[in-house]
């Protein structure tokens, strides 16, 4: 039997081709007179921002941009954009654009521009999300961390050599944009890796002690859209259904998150990006089909029936037998995508294990949910699998 679960959604979302044009419509939804954009560099770059500024210039909405954050921002990266945001002078509403680290970071502006609350009592959790702050729309940029549905908030503590999640309901935002046409664009290896990181989310949300119905039903139809299109889109970046596809199963991992939770995959994860700066979505997905080996023993039924939703071939097989295709087919998955089988490649060798066991060690929030107990020597086992 499920355990108790509650489901936080954003209030509104808006998918489809060119959806990005109702945005100047939901910020007058949310009474906004004047919008603080945090986008990337290189969505600016790109020239996405340039009808979303001509839409909001003929609404008669001002606006302010900061495009300063990079990938996997520190503490010091982010409080520089909390500042430059503060600077750019009053506004009502926070409308992120771009991938994960952008979205979460225009989550804690919206906060911090609200309440009088500094990032680092946030992060050291020596006070609580005070509450909601200013209104919100997400536009992910990326079909991967799902951020625009979840209640999380990462960031890189480099003194700690770790990454740091806030993760309070308030942070959930208001609206979302879901417009496949904003990721026609991206290379087939940032396809790869941030839909593998969509993929895991839903994987590990399905298996979690946390797993309940809504992580069933949404995780489920994730590894599903994401199953049968991830291949397509990386081959393809201008296959649209694909594209459709792996953008919505995205959205479901980050719904997946905020009923569930993640587990060891991202334990593990966390400091091979805060010692190495490793792509988040490239760690998850090598660490992914080991973690499963581990965790499918005792999970066999549920493994078998995210064997199904992924179109792995199980008729016939046994919840055991059809566990083990499943762990077989997201080696497959990776292999076929480009993801390196292992860490030695990327420059992670032995003399590295203590610390990466020591750093997922300190990740109890995410280890406690993990649907099989790991101690240290099971850490060190998977590490060691794969360097």
């Amino acid at each position: 039997m499920n355990a108790p679960a509650t489901l936080h959604q954003a209030g509104q979302v808006v998918i489809g081709a060119g959806s990005l044009g109702q945005l100047p419509q939901l910020l007058r939804g949310l009474r906004t007179g004047r919008a603080l954009l945090v986008v990337s560099r290189s969505v600016r770059r790109a020239g996405l921002l340039d009808a979303v500024l001509a839409g909001l210039d003929a609404a008669g909405i001002g606006h302010v941009i900061v495009d300063d954050t990079p990938a996997e921002p520190d503490v010091q990266d982010v409080e520089r954009t909390l500042a430059a945001s503060k600077a750019a002078g009053a506004c009502d509403a926070v409308v992120g654009i771009g991938g994960g680290s952008v979205i979460d970071v225009a989550k804690i502006a919206a906060v911090v521009l609200a309440h009088d609350v500094s990032l680092r009592d946030l992060l050291a959790k020596r006070v609580p999300v005070p509450g909601r702050g200013l209104p919100t729309v997400m536009v992910p940029t990326t079909a991967g961390t799902g951020a625009e549905a979840t209640p999380n908030a990462i960031v890189l503590v480099a003194e700690d050599a770790l990454k740091v999640g806030i993760v309070d309901p308030h942070l959930v935002p208001d609206a979302v944009i879901l417009d496949a046409q904003l990721t026609l664009t991206l290379p087939p290896e940032v396809t790869a890796s941030t839909g593998m990181d969509a993929l895991t989310h839903a994987i590990e949300c399905v298996c979690s002690r946390k797993g309940n119905t809504f992580s069933e039903l949404y995780g489920l139809e994730a590894i599903r859209l994401i199953g049968r299109s991830i291949r397509r889109a990386v081959a393809d970046g201008h296959d649209a259904k694909a594209r459709e596809d792996m953008l919505l199963g995205a959205y479901y991992g980050g719904v997946c998150i905020a009923t569930s939770s993640t587990t060891a995959v991202h334990a593990l994860a966390y400091p091979l990006g805060g010692t190495y700066r490793m792509a988040h979505g490239l760690s998850n997905a090598i660490l992914l089909p080991s973690v499963m080996a581990y965790n499918r023993i005792g999970q066999q039924a549920r493994f078998a029936a995210m064997a199904r939703a992924m179109g792995v071939p199980v008729e016939g097989l046994d919840d055991e037998a059809a566990s083990r295709a499943f762990v077989d087919a997201l080696r497959q998955l990776n292999a076929d995508l480009g993801v390196p089988a292992d860490l030695r490649g990327l420059g992670i060798g032995a003399a590295d294990l203590d610390a990466l066991v020591d750093g997922a060690a300190k990740v109890t929030r995410l280890l406690d949910n993990n649907p099989r107990p790991m101690t240290r020597d099971d850490l060190r086992a998977i590490y060691a699998e794969l360097i």
